[in-house]
Protein backbone atom coordinates (compact mmCIF):
# COMPACT_ATOMS: atom_id res chain seq x y z
CA UNK A 1 0.00 0.00 0.00
CA UNK A 2 0.90 3.49 -1.17
CA UNK A 3 1.49 6.72 0.45
CA UNK A 4 -0.05 9.62 -1.95
CA UNK A 5 2.17 12.12 0.13
CA UNK A 6 5.69 10.14 -0.70
CA UNK A 7 4.93 10.26 -4.43
CA UNK A 8 7.16 12.61 -5.28
CA UNK A 9 9.84 11.55 -2.83
CA UNK A 10 13.32 10.25 -4.47
CA UNK A 11 15.38 7.99 -2.56
CA UNK A 12 19.04 7.18 -3.95
CA UNK A 13 19.85 3.63 -3.30
CA UNK A 14 24.04 3.39 -3.14
CA UNK A 15 24.87 -0.76 -3.09
CA UNK A 16 27.60 -2.73 -4.62
CA UNK A 17 25.50 -5.47 -4.83
CA UNK A 18 22.82 -5.54 -7.08
CA UNK A 19 20.31 -8.01 -6.21
CA UNK A 20 20.46 -6.48 -2.73
CA UNK A 21 20.09 -2.77 -4.37
CA UNK A 22 17.20 -3.86 -6.49
CA UNK A 23 15.41 -5.49 -3.45
CA UNK A 24 15.45 -2.38 -2.00
CA UNK A 25 14.32 -0.15 -4.49
CA UNK A 26 11.25 -2.64 -4.96
CA UNK A 27 10.64 -2.53 -1.61
CA UNK A 28 10.66 1.47 -1.43
CA UNK A 29 8.90 1.53 -4.70
CA UNK A 30 6.06 -0.25 -3.34
CA UNK A 31 5.25 2.19 -0.43
CA UNK A 32 5.29 4.82 -2.68
CA UNK A 33 8.79 6.41 -3.12
CA UNK A 34 10.83 7.43 -6.26
CA UNK A 35 13.90 5.52 -6.79
CA UNK A 36 17.36 5.37 -8.26
CA UNK A 37 20.44 3.06 -7.60
CA UNK A 38 23.77 3.00 -7.76
CA UNK A 39 26.29 0.63 -7.80
CA UNK A 40 29.55 2.90 -7.62
CA UNK A 41 30.80 5.47 -5.29
CA UNK A 42 31.83 7.52 -8.34
CA UNK A 43 28.59 6.99 -9.68
CA UNK A 44 26.15 8.02 -6.84
CA UNK A 45 28.63 10.99 -6.09
CA UNK A 46 27.91 12.78 -9.73
CA UNK A 47 23.60 11.52 -9.51
CA UNK A 48 24.00 12.49 -5.86
CA UNK A 49 25.04 16.46 -7.75
CA UNK A 50 22.63 16.30 -10.44
CA UNK A 51 19.11 14.61 -8.63
CA UNK A 52 19.74 16.52 -5.02
CA UNK A 53 17.61 13.13 -4.10
CA UNK A 54 15.50 13.49 -1.19
CA UNK A 55 17.26 10.84 0.71
CA UNK A 56 19.98 8.40 -0.14
CA UNK A 57 21.01 5.04 1.24
CA UNK A 58 24.63 4.99 1.33
CA UNK A 59 26.56 1.17 1.60
CA UNK A 60 30.19 1.19 2.70
CA UNK A 61 31.81 -0.83 0.59
CA UNK A 62 31.69 0.29 -2.80
CA UNK A 63 34.09 0.45 -5.88
CA UNK A 64 35.95 3.75 -7.29
CA UNK A 65 35.26 5.22 -3.97
CA UNK A 66 34.05 3.99 -0.58
CA UNK A 67 30.61 5.28 1.47
CA UNK A 68 32.81 7.37 3.64
CA UNK A 69 34.75 9.47 0.94
CA UNK A 70 31.17 9.65 -0.87
CA UNK A 71 29.31 11.42 2.43
CA UNK A 72 32.48 13.50 3.25
CA UNK A 73 32.68 15.01 -0.24
CA UNK A 74 28.54 14.97 -0.90
CA UNK A 75 28.08 16.72 2.52
CA UNK A 76 30.11 20.20 0.52
CA UNK A 77 27.03 20.26 -1.46
CA UNK A 78 24.07 18.30 -0.22
CA UNK A 79 22.28 18.67 3.07
CA UNK A 80 19.41 16.20 2.58
CA UNK A 81 19.27 12.73 4.88
CA UNK A 82 22.40 9.95 4.48
CA UNK A 83 21.38 7.13 5.90
CA UNK A 84 24.33 4.72 6.18
CA UNK A 85 24.68 0.90 5.95
CA UNK A 86 27.38 -0.33 8.15
CA UNK A 87 28.31 -3.98 8.82
CA UNK A 88 26.27 -5.40 11.86
CA UNK A 89 27.35 -4.60 15.24
CA UNK A 90 30.47 -2.91 13.82
CA UNK A 91 31.06 0.26 16.67
CA UNK A 92 33.70 1.41 14.44
CA UNK A 93 31.75 1.60 11.37
CA UNK A 94 29.22 3.36 12.91
CA UNK A 95 31.48 6.25 13.95
CA UNK A 96 33.63 6.84 10.89
CA UNK A 97 30.11 6.65 9.11
CA UNK A 98 28.62 10.01 11.72
CA UNK A 99 31.85 11.50 11.53
CA UNK A 100 31.63 11.37 7.79
CA UNK A 101 28.04 13.11 7.56
CA UNK A 102 25.56 10.26 7.85
CA UNK A 103 22.63 11.33 9.97
CA UNK A 104 21.94 7.96 10.76
CA UNK A 105 22.99 4.19 10.61
CA UNK A 106 21.28 0.81 9.82
CA UNK A 107 23.56 -2.60 10.47
CA UNK A 108 22.96 -5.65 7.34
CA UNK A 109 21.31 -7.80 7.44
CA UNK A 110 18.59 -5.28 6.55
CA UNK A 111 15.42 -5.60 7.95
CA UNK A 112 12.51 -4.58 5.50
CA UNK A 113 10.28 -2.36 8.25
CA UNK A 114 13.01 -0.93 10.19
CA UNK A 115 14.54 -0.12 6.83
CA UNK A 116 10.99 2.07 6.12
CA UNK A 117 11.04 3.31 9.59
CA UNK A 118 14.16 4.84 9.79
CA UNK A 119 13.74 6.14 6.24
CA UNK A 120 10.48 7.86 7.07
CA UNK A 121 11.57 8.97 10.31
CA UNK A 122 14.78 11.10 8.63
CA UNK A 123 12.33 12.37 5.97
CA UNK A 124 10.15 13.92 7.98
CA UNK A 125 13.36 15.41 9.90
CA UNK A 126 14.08 16.82 6.21
CA UNK A 127 10.80 18.63 6.17
CA UNK A 128 10.14 22.04 6.81
CA UNK A 129 8.35 23.41 9.56
CA UNK A 130 4.78 23.99 8.84
CA UNK A 131 4.97 27.59 10.42
CA UNK A 132 8.33 30.04 10.36
CA UNK A 133 10.13 30.27 13.61
CA UNK A 134 13.59 31.93 14.26
CA UNK A 135 15.09 30.50 16.69
CA UNK A 136 17.83 32.93 18.16
CA UNK A 137 20.71 32.35 20.48
CA UNK A 138 23.26 35.74 20.25
CA UNK A 139 24.80 35.50 16.98
CA UNK A 140 23.57 32.29 16.15
CA UNK A 141 20.44 31.82 13.89
CA UNK A 142 18.17 28.31 13.55
CA UNK A 143 15.59 28.93 11.42
CA UNK A 144 12.99 26.04 10.97
CA UNK A 145 11.34 26.74 7.99
CA UNK A 146 13.88 27.05 5.90
CA UNK A 147 15.95 24.80 7.99
CA UNK A 148 19.23 26.73 8.06
CA UNK A 149 21.79 28.04 10.29
CA UNK A 150 23.95 31.38 11.07
CA UNK A 151 26.64 32.24 12.65
CA UNK A 152 27.31 35.71 13.03
CA UNK A 153 25.08 36.44 9.79
CA UNK A 154 26.92 33.45 7.69
CA UNK A 155 25.61 30.40 6.87
CA UNK A 156 26.79 27.24 8.81
CA UNK A 157 25.87 23.78 6.68
CA UNK A 158 24.56 21.22 8.83
CA UNK A 159 23.24 17.69 7.96
CA UNK A 160 19.55 16.85 9.06
CA UNK A 161 20.83 15.36 12.03
CA UNK A 162 23.22 17.88 13.21
CA UNK A 163 20.18 20.87 12.72
CA UNK A 164 18.21 18.54 14.69
CA UNK A 165 20.04 18.21 17.39
CA UNK A 166 21.30 21.68 17.76
CA UNK A 167 17.70 23.07 17.10
CA UNK A 168 16.55 20.69 20.69
CA UNK A 169 19.71 22.19 22.49
CA UNK A 170 18.60 25.84 20.89
CA UNK A 171 14.90 25.27 22.26
CA UNK A 172 16.51 24.33 25.83
CA UNK A 173 19.43 26.82 26.08
CA UNK A 174 20.64 27.04 29.72
CA UNK A 175 19.22 23.58 29.97
CA UNK A 176 21.31 19.87 30.17
CA UNK A 177 19.73 17.45 28.16
CA UNK A 178 20.80 13.97 28.60
CA UNK A 179 22.30 11.52 25.91
CA UNK A 180 18.66 9.33 26.68
CA UNK A 181 16.60 12.76 25.86
CA UNK A 182 18.81 13.45 22.98
CA UNK A 183 18.88 9.78 21.23
CA UNK A 184 15.04 9.18 22.06
CA UNK A 185 13.76 12.66 20.93
CA UNK A 186 15.90 12.54 17.69
CA UNK A 187 16.34 8.77 16.39
CA UNK A 188 12.93 7.93 18.21
CA UNK A 189 14.67 5.03 20.20
CA UNK A 190 15.79 4.59 23.62
CA UNK A 191 19.40 5.05 24.24
CA UNK A 192 21.19 1.93 24.52
CA UNK A 193 24.28 3.23 26.81
CA UNK A 194 26.51 2.37 23.60
CA UNK A 195 24.80 4.76 20.73
CA UNK A 196 27.38 6.87 19.78
CA UNK A 197 25.49 8.73 17.10
CA UNK A 198 24.54 12.04 19.45
CA UNK A 199 28.69 12.20 20.58
CA UNK A 200 29.48 12.39 17.33
CA UNK A 201 27.56 14.93 16.52
CA UNK A 202 28.30 17.16 19.12
CA UNK A 203 31.84 17.44 18.26
CA UNK A 204 31.15 17.75 14.58
CA UNK A 205 28.83 20.68 15.98
CA UNK A 206 31.76 22.26 17.89
CA UNK A 207 33.79 22.29 15.17
CA UNK A 208 31.32 23.89 12.58
CA UNK A 209 30.37 26.86 15.36
CA UNK A 210 33.92 27.37 15.92
CA UNK A 211 33.78 25.92 19.75
CA UNK A 212 37.08 24.78 21.46
CA UNK A 213 37.06 21.17 21.02
CA UNK A 214 39.25 20.57 24.42
CA UNK A 215 37.51 23.29 26.46
CA UNK A 216 34.23 23.72 24.64
CA UNK A 217 32.05 26.71 26.08
CA UNK A 218 28.81 26.92 22.89
CA UNK A 219 28.29 23.28 23.50
CA UNK A 220 29.24 22.43 27.14
CA UNK A 221 29.58 19.04 28.38
CA UNK A 222 28.38 18.22 32.22
CA UNK A 223 29.41 15.31 33.59
CA UNK A 224 27.33 12.78 34.53
CA UNK A 225 24.68 14.98 32.95
CA UNK A 226 24.50 15.32 29.33
CA UNK A 227 24.82 18.41 26.97
CA UNK A 228 23.82 22.04 27.28
CA UNK A 229 23.87 25.22 24.69
CA UNK A 230 25.34 28.07 26.74
CA UNK A 231 23.30 31.33 26.07
CA UNK A 232 26.34 33.91 26.83
CA UNK A 233 28.97 31.83 24.57
CA UNK A 234 27.28 33.05 21.36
Amino acid sequence: MTDNAQEDQHILVVEDDESLARWIADYLVSHGFMVSVATRGDEALLLIESDTPDLVILDLNLPILDGLEVCRRARLFYNNPILMLTARDDDTDEILGLNSGADDYLGKPVTPRILLARVRALLRRGKPSASSTQVTVGSLSIDTESRTVKLDDQIVSVSTHEFDVLLLLANNVGQALSRDALVSEIRGIEYDGFDRSVDVCISRLRRKLRDDANTPQRIKTLRGTGYMLAADAF
